[in-house]
């Protein structure tokens, strides 16, 4: 269960910074996001990993962000049914909600094009979001992305930390059973495997929480993918991309 969410995030988070942000209401539910910075160039979408995480984990690069926010409008969201973005009793996430959030958001926005950011499993729905709405990306980053097709992802925690592997897949099955202190054990792992440095390491999982994740939005999500394969679509980009 949580092995396929996780394996797709880089990092996660309760909160490295404080927000300010605002809601849109839904059929659905809510869609929390928060935009910081501005000026005349393209406004940046950041789509965080997961699925089943929300977004405050990509704060620690806030050094970063506060730069680029200078010249433009940069905007965090968190993916329905996550952190504050709140899903309705009933409510669906398919991919293709979670694609018509996004452009739900760009149009709340008033954004008539924007650069899109997709981390790990945002990776795959910047490609989705990109196909799908080509006139409305200008410029799209894919880093540490999830392949394509989502069954292809591949991963090299094992070839790199065998010891953190072992350890990590000690938990998997009463992770698998709900226990949730496996699930905290095995996330914490997972972080610890994620970082060249120790000290930085160190820092990170002094601040690091698990209480985001939200297997029900992960399993959901990872169901529904299972359905896609974005290679033929990924030809058809004639906007610039970095992988």
């Amino acid at each position: 269960m949580l092995r396929h969410a996780f394996a797709l995030l880089l990092l996660a988070t309760s909160a490295f910074a404080a927000e300010n942000g605002k809601t849109i209401d839904t059929p659905s539910g809510t869609l929390y996001y928060e935009t910081i910075g501005g000026g005349s160039a393209t406004p940046l979408l950041v789509i965080n990993g997961g699925p089943g995480f929300d977004h405050p984990y990509v704060h620690v690069g806030d050094e970063v962000w506060s730069q680029l926010a200078t010249k433009r409008a940069i905007v965090f969201y968190d993916q329905r049914g996550t952190g504050k973005s709140v899903l309705k009793e009933g409510g669906t996430t398919t991919l293709a909600d979670l694609l018509g959030d996004i452009e739900l958001l760009r149009k709340q926005l008033g954004y008539e094009r924007w650069d899109v950011l997709g981390h790990s499993w945002g990776g795959l729905l910047a490609m989705a979001y990109t196909a799908r709405n080509p006139d409305r990306v200008r410029k799209v980053i894919i880093c540490d992305s999830a392949a394509p097709k989502w069954s292809d992802t591949e991963f090299l925690f094992a070839q790199v930390y065998p010891e953190g592997s072992e350890r990590y897949d000690s938990h998997a099955f009463a992770d698998t059973l709900g226990d949730r202190a496996a699930t905290d054990a095995l996330l914490r792992e997972y972080y610890a495997m994620l970082f060249y440095s120790p000290e930085k390491r160190d820092a990170y999982l002094a601040k690091a929480t698990t209480d985001s994740y939200r297997p029900a939005i992960n399993a959901a999500v990872s169901a529904d993918l299972a359905r896609f394969d974005l290679n033929p679509e990924l030809p058809k980009f004639k906007l610039p991309t970095l992988v």
